[in-house]
């Protein structure tokens, strides 16, 4: 069992959790590019997947999640350094991420988002022409060449 040894302990407890209050808590984050995906993990461990709300606005991603307390009137906290209360995180996205196709999945407190690279953005391979010297590039049938000279 444990034993609470500090009397100001509570009290310092109680200060901190004020403070914290009044702004939302960060999660940790790691973001990678994987072949044509834009993947982004969250930590929030004992989050309810009810709770995770994901909104984009433009090329802002916005995550928010909240986690309980323990707020039972039987109960006497001994140590309470758990982070509770609303987690929030933004993310800004580039043009070259197709936002209409997020998808999310939240296992094991870890949220994950894969945002796939637009198909406008993706790398694409141009070929080249080769013409002889002197060659024109393009031969025009003489309806078009009077056309353009007009």
């Amino acid at each position: 069992m444990l034993m609470r040894n500090e009397h100001f302990r509570e009290f310092d407890r109680i200060a901190q959790r004020l403070m914290e209050s009044s702004r939302p808590a960060a999660m940790a984050m790691d973001a990678y590019r994987e072949g044509d995906d834009f993947v982004i993990h969250f930590d929030l461990p004992g989050v309810s997947h009810e709770s995770i709300d994901l909104e984009v606005e433009r090329n802002v991603l916005t995550v928010r999640a909240e986690r309980a307390g323990l707020r039972k009137e039987d109960l006497e906290l001994l140590v309470n350094e758990r982070q509770t209360g609303t987690f929030t995180r933004q993310v800004f996205l580039g043009d070259t991420l197709d936002t209409e196709q997020i998808r999310a999945n939240y296992a094991d407190g870890v949220l994950t988002l894969r945002i796939p690279v637009a198909e406008q953005s993706k790398a694409r391979k141009i070929t080249v022409d080769h013409s002889a010297p002197g060659q024109d590039r393009t031969v025009l049938p003489e309806q078009e060449k009077s056309a353009i000279r007009s």
